[in-house]
């Protein structure tokens, strides 16, 4: 039997998850969470095998969850499901723990292949990030600017983008503000920008957020 705990923030995706996989013997829904910190805890309870986890949540998104569930419970797989395509978030993901990342587009059934695959300790790769992986590995040059930002100055950008201050986004990921103030000014630096209001149109631009 394979544990499985559900992390969104729309119930409404949580419901029916639970019941889809309800429908199948060898899985079992044993959590739900709504946001980040909810996953931490649901991690630490010890109670999954897999978590299944959006990555646009509030308080503490799927990308800071996924950083600090894996630096505790490095063995436990965790599987993104998210809305944004793969091109965007799946292999910077995967090279921070995630199992596998899956596009909420994707088949009913691809879900439970993926969920079985990661509870084995595989990574589950699907056609899309596969091809993702191959452009990386020959050096795709032409890569969106933002693709060339850490993992900390990509969610500092996303943040700014979406409206959030520079304290606010401090008190949000631990940092001070001084630290939050010096990754703004790289994101700016390497997309050749000059405004947060430039940023929030690139990353609009490039369907980063909605």
């Amino acid at each position: 039997m394979i544990k499985v705990g559900i992390v969104d923030d729309h119930a409404i995706v949580r419901t029916g998850l639970r019941q889809f996989l309800g429908e199948h013997v060898d899985l079992r829904v044993t959590g739900e969470a709504n946001n980040g910190r909810e996953a931490l805890e649901l991690a630490r309870s010890g109670e999954v095998d897999v978590l299944l986890m959006d990555l646009s949540m509030p308080e503490h998104g799927g990308i800071d969850a996924l950083q600090a569930i894996k630096a505790r419970f490095p063995d436990l797989a965790v599987l993104i499901l998210s809305g944004f395509p793969e091109a965007q978030y799946a292999t910077q993901l995967m090279r921070h723990g995630a199992s596998g990342y899956l596009n909420k587009e994707c088949a009913p059934e691809e879900i439970v292949e993926a969920i079985r695959v990661v509870a084995r300790g595989r990574r589950y790769i699907s056609p899309a990030v596969a091809e993702l992986l191959a452009d990386n590995a020959l050096g795709d040059a032409d890569k969106p600017a933002h693709e060339a930002l850490s993992e900390r100055e990509l969610q500092v950008f996303l943040r700014l983008a979406k409206g959030e201050t520079v304290g606010a986004i401090a008190e949000g990921m631990f940092l001070s503000v001084k630290t939050v103030s010096t990754y703004r000014s790289r994101v700016l630096e390497k997309l050749k920008l000059a405004s947060n209001s430039d940023l929030t149109y690139y990353a609009l631009k490039n369907g980063l957020i909605q």
